[in-house]
């Protein structure tokens, strides 16, 4: 879940129409951004011309399992945004495409349009705007720490081969392999001997090519009712890595059997 806030710009639709319909970054780092033309975002956007103008994206990451404290993380990039020109709009919308392979469901024709600009469209504005965020700082709070990036940074990091699969492939992990998960409490040792019970639960929290990360809930019961408090059970994660990174779904699965069968030796 992403949302854009603008200091001095409030949103007065309850719905949030600020939050991007769909994301990308572009090779050069600035964050393109599809949003509803009607939006407090893309108005300010629009009217703000080649002005200056701060925003802040904040991205939250919820678990898509059913687990006790499902936020994994949030991240702020901060920046200045712009409407993307007109020469720009078709490498951009190519750009989101290739990442959300839906354009024509979302409008991005609509947003290509020549005259998509602050005075078209339907009541005076298009249906659908495209932005650019020029990043200027940020950081990040998730399972691994708390942690402030720089733009050079944020433009050379490479997307997790398995981010397009993750939700997927913990959710089956979930439904599907729940005992084999369970299991691999056996190679914690010690640490692992108060939540290996039968009433425990082990919930596959987050998986990327360098391992998986499992949420161990002792008593759980079964269940976590909704997924979001622990009852004052005992909770805690751990880490299991692969031997090495993996690169597609391919090499995920033999990673994954290989811990699975250490477990079980």
């Amino acid at each position: 879940m992403a949302s854009l806030e603008i200091p001095g710009v409030e949103d007065p639709d309850p719905l949030g129409l600020s939050a991007p319909v769909c994301r990308t970054v572009a090779p050069e780092g600035d964050v393109l951004m599809l949003l509803p033309g009607d939006s407090a975002a893309a108005r300010a956007a629009a009217y703000a011309q080649d002005d200056d103008l701060p925003a802040v994206m904040e991205i939250t990451d919820v678990a898509p399992v059913s687990v006790p404290h499902r936020v994994r993380g949030r991240a702020w990039v901060a920046g200045w945004l712009t409407p993307v020109r007109t020469e720009q709009r078709a490498r951009a919308a190519m750009l989101l495409a290739e990442r959300h392979p839906v354009g024509e469901l979302l409008g991005i024709g609509e947003a290509l349009a020549p005259d998509a600009g602050p005075d078209a469209g339907h009541q005076g504005r298009p249906a659908w705007a495209l932005l650019r965020l020029e990043v200027g700082e940020g950081a990040v709070d998730d399972l691994w720490g708390a942690e402030p990036f720089e733009p050079d940074d944020f433009a050379a990091a490479a997307p997790d081969p398995l981010v397009a699969h993750e939700a997927e492939l913990l959710q089956h992990l979930h439904s599907a392999h729940a005992e084999q998960v369970r299991g691999l409490c056996a190679l914690l040792g010690e640490r692992g001997g108060a939540v290996c019970g039968r009433r425990d639960q082990a919930v596959p929290l987050g998986l990327d090519r360098f391992g998986l990360r499992v949420r161990f809930v002792q008593g759980a019961g079964g269940g976590t009712r909704g997924g979001d408090g622990d009852g004052g059970r005992r909770v805690f994660d751990a880490r299991f890595d692969f031997p090495e990174p993996v690169r597609d779904v391919a090499e995920l699965r033999r990673a994954l059997h290989a811990l699975f069968d250490a477990a079980a030796s």
